[in-house]
């Protein structure tokens, strides 16, 4: 085989494993939008987005209400944004343009082991060291609640928006920095004022990218966050994420009932969420390579 003819079976090697994976995000799609549009026979799409209580085990009327799991879905994500954005940024920026070599060097490979701690490990670590120090602090029962989520799913962010932003800084210009240096201004202010906001759309597609990786945690929240179903009201009550709800009650659930589409229901909104906050990070991104290109 010559090298042309090998050079058009690796490109089309390439093409069929990126349609693959089109389908397959076409295929999870179309799995759940299935099996969730039965439950709106049943229960009215409007019902299901604004009603502020879920309890499907009502023996007489069955409430089926997203908004409870939306509203503590998204306090533990931006809460989680919160502290893992300045860390990330700050971290990025000090690995980046201001820790040596060597320092560099043991850092990044820590960076890279935390993003491949299970999430469960990270969940024991929530109940049995957060937990007891927040219950202490702030005079909760145990800890078990929507800051101790917020705080854990920070930590699991970290290392996307450490890694990317780190990248994002990397790709600004070196004459960018030269200018500012040779201008009088020193290197922090180099970094604030002129790297940090040359890399802003690469910086703010990390963020983005690390939001959705907290939205569809799973594990973590399931184990510390209470699971309490109930509207949340503070950052110091339990709550229960769209993402725990599907994994404590799917397996439970009779099959083809309108508890079991509905969800399916919780699933598809999790995903067009996930879809939509990956899509525009990436498009974030593709548009400050351009940019740095």
């Amino acid at each position: 085989m010559n090298r042309k003819n090998k050079e058009k079976l690796i490109e089309m090697f390439f093409l069929f494993n990126g349609i693959l994976v089109i389908l397959i995000l076409v295929g999870i799609f179309l799995l759940l939008l299935k099996n969730a549009l039965p439950a709106f026979k049943e229960v009215s799409l409007q019902h299901f987005l604004t009603k502020p209580i879920w309890n499907p085990d009502a023996y007489e009327q069955p409430t089926y209400g997203l908004l409870p799991m939306l509203v503590s879905s998204l306090m533990v994500t931006v809460g989680s944004l919160v502290v893992a954005v300045p860390l990330g940024i700050g971290t990025a920026a000090y690995l980046s343009d201001v820790a040596s070599p060597r320092v560099r060097e043991i850092a990044k490979p820590l960076v890279e082991i935390l993003a491949g701690i299970p999430s469960v490990v990270v969940g024991f670590l929530g109940i049995v060291l957060l937990g007891p120090v927040i219950s202490r602090l702030t005079g909760t029962y145990n800890g078990l609640n929507a800051l101790n989520g917020s705080i854990l799913l920070a930590v699991m962010a970290l290392p996307t928006i450490i890694s990317l932003s780190e990248d994002a800084l990397g790709s600004v210009p070196r004459a960018y920095e030269e200018a500012s240096l040779a201008l009088g201004a020193n290197k922090w202010e180099t970094v604030i004022k002129v790297k940090v906001p040359a890399a802003a759309s690469g910086i703010l597609a990390a963020c983005m990218l690390g939001m959705g990786r907290a939205i569809g945690e799973t594990m973590t929240v399931l184990m510390a966050t209470g699971n309490a179903a109930e509207f949340p009201r503070s950052f110091l009550g339990p709550v229960k994420t769209m993402t725990s709800t599907i994994a404590i009650e799917l397996g439970e659930v009779a099959y083809y009932t309108t508890h079991f589409h509905m969800l399916f229901a919780v699933g598809l909104i999790l995903f067009l969420i996930t879809f939509v906050v990956n899509l525009c990070a990436d498009i974030i991104f593709h548009k400050h390579t351009r940019v740095q290109a």
